[in-house]
């Protein structure tokens, strides 16, 4: 199973494609897996389940996380993630409409790497997905 560099976490489909439309855009969407609600997120991060197969070696070079998911909320995974020796150190970037100042300090304290309020306008939502994709597919340098 090849490696996706980008795995991205949302449940809303209107977000899912302006995100891709935004990374297309921009030359940054070869290689994304669209996951959406967190109990097959952690089942994809963990290589269990449905995605037993996957090397759990192989991570994404960033996960775009959405706080607001069925099954297992963002800071869930979050937590799980930055609990775990051999997934510690993915880059998350929490891509989310919840701009509470609870949720921001949580995910902080759980380790996210960047927090994002997702913009209203197409415009601004697309340079916003397309600076975060450059950022940390070309630029960080990661493990």
């Amino acid at each position: 199973m090849e490696t996706k560099e980008i795995l991205y976490i949302e449940d809303n489909p209107s977000d899912i494609e302006l995100t891709l439309r935004a990374l297309k855009k921009h030359n940054v969407a070869n290689s994304i897996q669209i996951i959406k609600d967190g109990e097959e997120a952690l089942e994809y991060i963990f290589a269990t389940g449905r995605y037993a197969d996957r090397d759990i070696e192989e991570n994404p070079k960033v996960i775009l996380l959405d706080l607001k998911l069925p099954k297992v909320g963002g800071l869930e995974i979050l937590k799980r993630l930055k609990a775990e020796e051999h997934t510690k150190t993915i880059p998350v970037v929490v891509l989310t409409s919840s701009r509470e100042e609870k949720d921001m300090i949580e995910s902080y304290n759980y380790g996210v790497n960047s927090y994002v309020v997702k913009p209203i306008k197409f415009e601004n939502f697309s340079e916003a997905v397309s600076t975060l994709g450059l950022y940390w597919l070309l630029i960080n340098e990661s493990l």
